[in-house]
């Protein structure tokens, strides 16, 4: 396998942008806001498209003029639209789904659709490699708020028990910023009661995978070059 992650994040940036491929392909995974800089690190390596996590500035200011050098697709869940038009004018060329696959390289990485951070909030799990890239729905300290507030806890951590912590223990968990973490690290902070602070809602949720193992897959027509959408959403 040829397959590689990099991690770009610019001095002083809060955003941590993940570059997954190898040396003639990439995915690029929340490309932040410093497009020059990326750019630069990107080399002459193909973008085969631009997937943002979710729609807050931060992570989505330079999409368009990343995607713009190699024609890539940007990918974004169609609940943060509104989130991303407060960026960007247009719309973003993929309405990413849960159970959605990108194709770069050797390996696949599947679209998990965890709301709470945002509506449209989603992570991206790539068994070929053993990680998981999270945004900012799930961090090594626990769930990511939004601006100190958490808009759905509840949800996100139903989100977490249900996508995330049925992974394999030994999943690399590459978050939004800072460091990376474990899905194994992450479950023992997930215990029944668990609570960012005295005032929040104890978590209640059952873990349960649901229908995303073993599902059908089918190319859309007319989708872009690497995207996969689950059979029967259109």
């Amino acid at each position: 396998m040829t397959t590689r992650i990099d991690r770009f994040s610019p001095e002083g940036g809060e955003v941590s942008t993940w570059i997954v491929g190898d040396d003639e392909e990439v995915i690029v995974i929340d490309p932040g806001s410093d497009a020059a800089g990326l750019l630069e690190a990107l080399g002459d390596r193909e973008v085969l498209a631009v997937i943002c996590t979710h729609g807050h500035a931060a992570h989505v200011a330079a999409a368009m003029e990343l995607a713009e050098r190699d024609d890539a697709p940007v990918a974004l869940h169609p609940k943060d639209r509104g989130l991303w038009r407060e960026t960007h004018p247009d719309d973003a060329d993929i309405e990413m789904e849960d159970g959605g696959i990108f194709e770069v390289a050797d390996v696949r990485l599947e679209v998990l659709h965890a709301p709470g951070h945002t509506e449209g909030s989603v992570c991206l799990y790539c068994e070929d490699l053993g990680v998981v890239f999270t945004g900012h729905v799930m961090a090594p300290e626990g769930p990511v708020p939004d601006d100190g507030e958490f808009p759905d806890f509840a949800g996100q951590l139903t989100a977490i028990g249900e996508q995330l912590l049925t992974l394999p223990a030994s999943t690399r968990v590459l978050p939004g910023h800072g460091p990376e973490t474990t899905i194994g690290a992450a479950e023992k902070k997930f215990t029944p009661g668990w609570q960012p602070a005295p005032s929040r809602p104890r978590w209640s949720s059952s873990a349960s995978k649901g229908c995303r193992v073993g599902c059908t897959r089918a190319r859309r027509p007319g989708s872009p070059p690497g995207w996969i959408a689950r059979a029967g959403t259109g």
